[in-house]
């Protein structure tokens, strides 16, 4: 059940031709990885996404920012707003995780590049966060600067979905979160290039779920307000610069309000993204560099691809999670509650 997908369900979210894994590291070069921390009242983890496999604080990629709504406690993002590159693994975890990610993204590129903050500049982590509280004892602090590290070395382009990593505590709909990913192929030039994003569920009211725009369980309701978050990391091999690339963030925006969201006062909801088109040369001799751009009439392509693959990673991420209890007490599973509404998965 782990495995499963929404498409299992024969759900196909929108349109668009997706990749051979439908997921995040359909971008080549894009790899994730996780470390699960689940041990008595501990129920969370880290998860990573590292634009490449190179040195990430020398080679630099062009990225951009964009916050929904900023009920949230995130690293590193005034900088990406500024200057629109990213310059080390991107790491998700619980909200009193963040300091502890920070700090081990900072070791991670010191080991790789001794001159930082001494002969040359320091370095911008970037740590995003949702609140795994319902289901982990946030309190006890469980994440460790190691986790971070086994993250790292764990990543591949086989994207884990489900409860593992930053996913193992989160909660969407009222049933169990986690993390999920999709992607879409954008034809240009005719040349596939690949969209992927990774999501962190863990927002919506149980009432407010949508399955492909329609409404599912409206039994089971609930007047809880929207108190949860969600983070999406979004990459693409598509030449944008940072203002495109904003531009396409906000597109997902489309996908979370279709899965049935409405961005609630209590719910920081993010996005970043980047796109491994282009290196930023950390020590770059150039004084000036050329940058080849998509032309912008045919910007609504991955415009499209963001929605339908947002909606399809929140999905994901919430069947392929397990029922799972708590602190708090039990998140139930999206794939026990479609086979309960007489939907059948073919599962791999």
């Amino acid at each position: 059940m782990a495995r499963a997908r929404i498409r299992d369900f024969g759900i196909a979210i929108g349109t668009m031709p997706v990749g051979a894994r439908n997921a995040i590291g359909d971008v080549p070069g894009v790899r994730v990885g996780h470390a699960t921390r689940i041990d008595g009242e501990a129920c969370t983890g880290v998860s990573v996404v590292l634009p490449h496999a190179d040195n990430l604080f020398r080679d630099k990629v062009i990225a951009a920012q964009h916050v929904f709504n900023g009920f949230g406690k995130s690293v590193g993002l005034v900088q990406v707003d500024e200057l629109g590159t990213i310059e080390t693994p991107i790491a998700l975890s619980n909200t009193f995780a963040v300091g502890t990610c920070a700090t081990a993204l900072i070791r991670h590129a010191i080991a790789g590049n001794p001159d930082i903050g001494r002969t040359t500049g320091t370095v911008n982590p970037v740590v995003l966060e949702c609140n795994d509280g319902y289901l982990n004892d946030i309190q006890a602090f469980p994440v460790q600067e190691q986790d971070v590290a086994q993250a790292i070395a764990a990543a591949t382009a086989d994207c884990g979905q489900g409860a593992v990593g930053a996913g193992a505590g989160m909660s969407a709909f009222g049933l169990k979160g986690g993390i999920g990913s999709a992607s879409r192929v954008v034809t240009l030039d005719g040349k596939g290039f690949g969209l992927g994003v990774l999501v962190l569920a863990n927002f919506g009211r149980r009432s407010d779920l949508r399955l492909d725009g329609r409404p599912a369980g409206a039994a089971a309701l609930q007047t809880d307000h929207d108190t949860g978050s969600v983070i999406v990391v979004l990459a693409t091999d598509i030449p944008l610069d940072a203002r495109q690339l904003a531009r396409v963030c906000r597109r997902a925006v489309v996908g979370l309000a279709r899965a049935g969201s409405f961005l609630g006062h209590g719910s920081g909801d993010i996005v970043v993204g980047f796109t491994t088109a282009h290196r930023i040369r950390h020590d770059e001799k150039r004084d000036v560099v050329p940058l080849a751009v998509l032309n912008e009439s045919r910007i609504d392509l991955p415009f499209r691809a963001t929605a339908e693959a947002v909606e399809e990673a929140v999905l994901n991420a919430m069947v392929a999670a397990p029922a799972t209890e708590g602190r708090g007490g039990r998140r139930e599973s999206l794939f026990d509650q479609l086979t309960a509404l007489g939907y059948s998965a073919k599962l791999r």
